[in-house]
Formats: structure tokens, sequence, C-alpha cells
């Protein structure tokens, strides 16, 4: 089995609201959605092997300074996922996926594990989270409220 590798790992703030989150961007997405701001990460040989050692190192480094770690894509390992996703519950940390499927489409061995996720694939016409016309869906999964709403700003003409 082929292990998790990510293109990219940053601190950020806007992509789970209110919480301050360490993301990894995976690498291997199988979608290929048109318009793709991370095509680079579309082959899986891309990119660092990430390793339960290696994220419980980040999360010791960033221990009382993040409240969640975020997983942009994975599903498609979905053992591999879930190793990484139960150590992060055993830190005390909320977990995400961003995941261009569909809520239906995702595990349920991989939604028990998760806090957030946002679904749906990239569709250039309709935008992303922060659109009004988006079919993407930001789900807090622990009280099932759709959030886009957090994403989205009202002009103060309205």
């Amino acid at each position: 089995m082929n292990s998790l590798r990510f293109i990219s790992e940053e601190i950020v703030w806007q992509e789970v609201p209110n919480e301050t989150s360490l993301a990894f961007l995976i690498s291997g997405c199988p979608l290929g959605c048109k318009g793709c701001h991370s095509a680079d990460s579309w082959k899986q040989s891309n990119g660092t092997k990430l390793c339960p050692i290696y994220l419980a190192n980040r999360i010791a480094l960033y221990k009382g300074l993040i409240s969640c770690v975020l997983f942009m894509g994975g599903e498609w390992q979905e053992q591999n996922l879930l190793a990484m996703l139960k150590l992060v519950k055993e830190q005390g940390l909320k977990t995400c996926l961003y995941t261009g499927l569909e809520l239906d489409q995702v595990s349920d061995s991989l939604l028990n594990e998760l806090d957030y996720i946002k679904t749906g694939r990239w569709i250039a016409e309709r935008g992303g989270l922060n659109s009004l016309t988006t079919n993407q869906r930001f789900i807090d999964l622990n009280t099932k409220q759709i959030l886009n709403h957090l994403f989205q700003q009202v002009s103060n003409n309205d």
C-alpha cells in the first residue's frame, strides 16, 4: 500500500471557520477537476511522505497553537487517512477533510473520525465556498449544519 504524501503544509485560519488548522495538501487526487488550483498535487508520487511520526511531531510543535488538522484530500487512501485522523483525535484536536466527493460518497469510517468536511468537486463557473452559487458544502458533522455562510461576505449595500 502506498503512503500518504503531501505537497504543502501550512498553518491556516480561513479554511475551517473558528479554528487554527495545520493543513496538508495531499497528493494523488484522482478527480482532476478542470481549473483546479492544485493540479500539481494530482500525481501520487509528488511531495513528502506523511507518516504518523512526522504528524505527531508537527502536532507537538504546534501544541496550544492549533485546534484542528485539515487534510486537503487523501480519502482515496482511506486506511492511511484513517490512521492520521485517529492520531489527531488522540491529541485532542479537531479534524477536517476537504474532498471533491459528495457526502454520500465518503465512507462512514472516515466520517466518524471527522468534525468538519468540505464536499463537492471544483466547478469554476459555480465558484468555491465564498460563492452563493457554489455546489460545494462545508459541514459541521457534529451539528450537521452547513456552514457555507461563514465563508460568504455580504456587501454593506445589500
